[in-house]
C-alpha cells in the first residue's frame, strides 16, 4: 500500500526525479569528487581489480578444458558471434534479432515501443503485452557470454561490442526515465553483468579509463534506484528482494569509493543474511514453490557469498548451511542420467548466472558451485558444468589437489546419494528407483502460492521426463496465455466441477490458501516397494465440501501407482488429468491404456475409475486452449499430451499404472488389483475415514516384486502366495 502511494502521490518521481546523466556527475557520488577524473578513476580502480572472482590472465591455463566442453557450432563464441549480427538469446532459448545495438525499449515480438522520456514510475506493468520481452535484453545478461569467448579467444571485437552496447544503453536510457528503470530486480542483474564485464574485460584495449568512468557512474546511479524502493522488493517475500540485496551487497562492496558504499554494502550484506532464515525453510526448500526461482536464489547467494569471501568478508555459518540445504535439496530431486529436476512452479526463464554450456534445465552447474561455495568440496564428478567454478573461484577447483599414483585426479566427496526424500517444511517428497523417480508435493504454505498444482505427481523413466509439469509460457499475453498453465487441469492432479484448487484473486494471488498434508512414507523390508500418501483440503471451501487424498506406490524399478480418492455427499465431476511427453503413441479406448514410444522404448500408463460411466479425452497442442502444451523455456511452447479420464460422482477412485507393461487395475470396493507381464500386487484403501488418515493402508506383492535383483528363488511366479507386505505405521 505504501509503495502505491509512493507511486500514485508523485512522492517517487519526487525523490527521484528524471535526470540527464550530466545532471548525475561521477564525483557527485565519490568520497574523493577529484578521483572522477576519468584517467584517476581508472587507476585506482585497476589497482584492486583483481579482487573478483577471477584472474583473466589465469584463464588461459584452462583452454584445453574449455575446448573439451566447447561442441563446435555452439558455446560462447557462437553466441558472441551472434550478437555481433544483432542477435541476442532470449530465455536462454530462442534466437532474438533486436539489432546491433538493441532497440533498448521496443519489444522485438510485438514491436511495441515502451516511452523512453516518461518517469518509470508512470508506465504500467500491463497492458502493453509481457514486458519482460523487452526486459530481457536489458539485462545483459549476454555479457556472460562475451566475456566466456573474449578469454578463450582474445577476439577484441566482443570487448568493443560490450563497450559500445554499454554506451548506446546510457545514451538511450536516462537515469529513472523508462521502463528499463522500473524493476529493482532487473536493475541489480543487470548490475551483476556489468560487473562481470567491467573486470573480465578489463585488460582488453577497449576497456578505457574513460568507458571504466562512465560505467562507474552507472552502477553508482542503479545503487540509489535500488536502496530508494527496496522495501517494494523485500516486501514481495520472493527473489526480487534477494536480488536487490545482492545489488547493493556487490555495488557497496566492489566500489568503496561511493560515498553510500559502506551503507549499501551493510544493508545488502543484513538482509541477505535475514533473508535466507525467513525465506529458506529449514528442510532448503524456498517461498517461491519453484525449481527455476530456486536456482535464481542459489545463484544470488553463490555470487554473493564468493565475493565476501574474496574481499575477506565472509557471511556466516548459519547462512552457508542454509544455502547448502537448499543446494542439497535440488540435488535430490535430479534426474540422475540428464541433471534435470522436474519443472515445477512458475518458470520465467531466468538464468542469472549463465556461465557454462549445459542446457537451460541441467541444474548440475548450480548444484556443482553450491555445493563448493558453502563445503570447499565438489559434490559432482568433472564435466561441463565444471566451468562455473573456473569463472567463480579462479579455477581453483579444477586444479588437482592430490595425484594418485595412476594419475588420476582426487574425486569429489561422496556425501549421501540420491535416495527417498521428504522435504517436510515445503511438502516435497520423491521416491527414487534403479530407473526413475516421482515427486509430488503436500504443503500448508507459509508463503504464497504461484500455482493451483498441490498433489502434482511428476514421474520419471531412463531419463525420460514421462508426466511432465506444464511450464509458465508468459505471465501477460493474450488469452489463454495470460499465465495460464498455472491452473489445476494442467497439472497431474484431480480437478473438481472445473474448479481450481483456490480461487484465482489476482495474476499473481490465489485465495483462500489451501493446506496440503503429507504422510510419513512407508517402505518394504525387502523388494523395492515402497509408497506414500497425501492430502489437501483446497475443495473444502465448496459448498458441499470435498476432500482429495492421493497415495503413489513404487512397485520395483520400472512401475508405479497413483491412486486418487475424493468424497463429497453431492453428484460432482471429478477430473484425472496427466500432462505426458509428446511422442508416438497408441491409445486402447477401451482399456483405457496410453502406449507411448519414447527414446527408451515402450512405456504404458494405464487409468481406471470406480465410477460406471467414464469420459476419455486425449489433447495434443490444442487450438486456443492451453489444453495439450507445455512450455520448457519462457516464451516458448510445444506439444504435450493431455489425458483425462473424467465422471460423475459424489465419491470416486482413480487408480494410474505407469511401467513398460502396465495393465489396467481393478478396483474392488477398498482394494485396488494391479498386474503386469509377472507381478502382481494389492493396495488396501481407507475409504471409510475421508480426511485426515492415509489412503493406502497396506501394499501386498507377488512375483518378480518380490525381489527385484534375482526373480529364480520366487516359487510361485506371477501370485501372491508368497507375498510381502508394507503396512503403513
Amino acid at each position: 500500500m505504501w509503495h502505491a502511494v509512493r507511486l500514485n502521490s508523485g512522492l517517487m518521481r519526487r525523490q527521484l526525479p528524471v535526470a540527464t546523466w550530466e545532471q548525475q556527475p561521477l564525483h557527485a557520488f565519490l568520497n574523493i569528487p577529484s578521483l572522477a577524473d576519468p584517467q584517476s578513476y581508472a587507476a585506482q580502480w585497476r589497482e584492486r581489480s583483481t579482487l573478483f572472482f577471477f584472474n583473466p590472465r589465469d584463464v588461459v591455463q584452462f583452454h584445453d578444458v574449455l575446448a573439451q566442453w566447447d561442441d563446435a557450432g555452439s558455446g560462447p563464441v557462437a553466441q558472441a558471434d551472434e550478437l555481433t549480427r544483432g542477435i541476442v538469446q532470449f530465455f536462454s532459448h530462442e534466437q532474438v534479432e533486436v539489432g546491433a545495438p538493441p532497440r533498448w525499449h521496443v519489444d522485438p515480438f510485438s514491436q511495441f515501443e515502451f516511452p523512453a522520456d516518461r518517469h518509470w514510475s508512470q508506465i504500467g506493468d500491463f497492458g502493453a503485452g509481457d514486458i519482460k520481452l523487452v526486459w530481457e535484453p536489458n539485462r545483459f545478461g549476454f555479457v556472460f557470454a562475451l566475456v566466456r569467448a573474449y578469454l578463450r579467444t582474445r577476439d577484441e571485437r566482443y570487448a568493443e561490442l560490450f563497450w559500445h552496447w554499454i554506451e548506446d544503453w546510457r545514451h538511450h536510457n536516462a537515469p529513472q526515465a523508462g521502463c528499463n528503470w522500473k524493476c529493482g530486480q532487473e536493475i541489480s542483474l543487470r548490475v551483476m553483468a556489468w560487473c562481470f564485464g567491467m573486470y573480465g574485460l578489463a585488460s582488453s584495449p577497449a576497456s578505457t579509463s574513460e568507458r571504466i568512468a562512465i560505467l562507474a557512474q552507472m552502477i553508482a546511479v542503479s545503487g540509489r534506484r535500488i536502496e530508494a524502493n527496496i522495501d517494494y522488493a523485500l516486501s514481495q517475500q520472493n527473489n526480487h528482494g534477494l536480488s536487490e540485496s545482492m545489488g547493493l551487497w556487490t555495488i557497496g562492496a566492489l566500489f568503496p569509493e561511493f560515498k553510500a558504499s559502506t551503507r549499501w554494502a551493510a544493508t545488502g550484506r543484513r538482509l541477505l543474511e535475514e533473508q535466507a532464515c525467513s525465506l529458506i525453510y529449514d528442510d532448503g526448500t524456498f517461498s517461491q514453490h519453484s525449481m527455476n526461482y530456486h536456482r535464481v536464489m542459489l545463484q544470488d547467494y553463490i555470487w554473493s557469498i564468493r565475493l565476501g569471501d574474496v574481499l575477506g568478508q565472509p557471511f556466516s555459518d548459519q547462512l552457508r548451511h542454509r544455502i547448502g540445504k537448499a543446494g542439497e535439496f535440488l540435488y535430490q530431486l535430479q534426474d540422475i542420467e540428464t541433471g534435470r529436476v522436474p519443472m515445477y512452479g512458475q518458470d520465467d526463464g531466468a538464468l542469472i548466472l549463465p556461465l557454462n554450456n549445459c542446457g537451460y534445465r541441467d541444474y548440475r552447474p548450480v548444484v556443482q558451485a553450491t555445493h563448493f561455495v558453502t563445503t570447499g568440496q565438489r559434490r559432482l564428478p568433472a564435466g561441463p558444468w565444471d566451468e562455473d567454478l573456473l569463472w567463480l573461484f579462479n579455477g581453483e577447483p579444477l586444479r588437482p589437489t592430490s595425484i594418485e599414483q595412476d594419475g588420476r585426479a582426487e574425486q569429489p566427496e561422496r556425501i549421501s546419494d540420491r535416495t527417498d526424500f521428504e522435504a517436510p517444511n515445503g511438502g516435497y517428497v520423491t521416491l527414487r528407483s534403479k530407473s526413475g523417480f516421482a515427486m509430488t508435493r503436500a504443503a500448508s504454505f507459509q508463503h504464497r502460492p504461484a500455482q493451483a498444482d498441490m498433489l502434482h505427481v511428476d514421474l520419471w523413466w531412463r531419463g525420460e521426463n514421462i508426466a511432465i509439469d506444464a511450464g509458465t509460457y508468459s505471465y501477460n499475453s493474450s488469452q489463454p496465455w495470460n499465465n495460464g498453465l498455472a491452473h489445476t487441469v494442467c497439472h497431474n492432479t484431480v480437478s473438481v466441477d472445473d474448479l481450481d484448487q483456490m480461487d484465482r484473486a489476482g495474476r499473481f494471488l490465489w485465495l483462500p490458501w489451501l493446506t496440503g498434508r503429507s504422510f510419513q512414507h512407508s517402505a518394504a523390508t525387502r523388494g523395492d516397494i515402497a509408497f506414500w500418501n497425501g492430502e489437501h483440503d483446497g475443495y473444502r471451501r465448496l459448498s458441499d465440501p470435498v476432500v482429495h487424498r492421493r497415495g503413489f506406490i513404487r512397485l520395483g524399478s520400472e512401475h508405479w501407482c497413483v491412486i486418487d480418492a475424493l468424497h463429497g455427499d453431492a453428484l460432482h465431476s471429478y477430473r484425472l488429468h496427466w500432462l505426458l511427453c509428446d511422442a508416438p503413441y497408441e491409445w486402447n479406448t477401451v482399456e483405457k491404456i496410453f502406449e507411448l514410444n519414447t527414446a527408451e522404448g515402450l512405456y504404458r500408463v494405464a487409468m481406471q475409475c470406480s465410477a460406471m460411466e467414464a469420459i476419455v479425452a486425449v489433447i495434443r497442442a490444442a487450438d486456443n486452449s492451453v489444453l495439450g502444451w507445455r512450455s520448457t523455456h519462457y516464451h516458448s511452447r510445444e506439444p504435450a499430451l493431455s489425458v483425462s479420464l473424467t465422471a460423475q460422482a459424489s465419491r470416486i477412485v482413480f487408480a494410474t499404472v505407469f511401467g513398460p507393461d502396465a495393465q489396467q487395475a481393478s478396483i474392488e470396493g477398498d482394494v485396488i488389483h494391479l498386474r503386469g507381464r509377472d507381478w502382481n500386487g494389492r493396495a488396501m484403501l481407507n475409504l471409510s475415514t475421508p480426511f485426515g488418515v492415509p489412503l493406502i493402508t497396506s501394499v501386498e506383492v507377488g512375483g518378480s516384486l518380490l525381489n527385484p535383483l534375482t526373480t529364480n528363488d520366487i516359487r510361485t511366479k506371477g501370485s501372491l502366495q508368497e507375498s510381502l507386505q508394507c503396512t503403513f505405521c
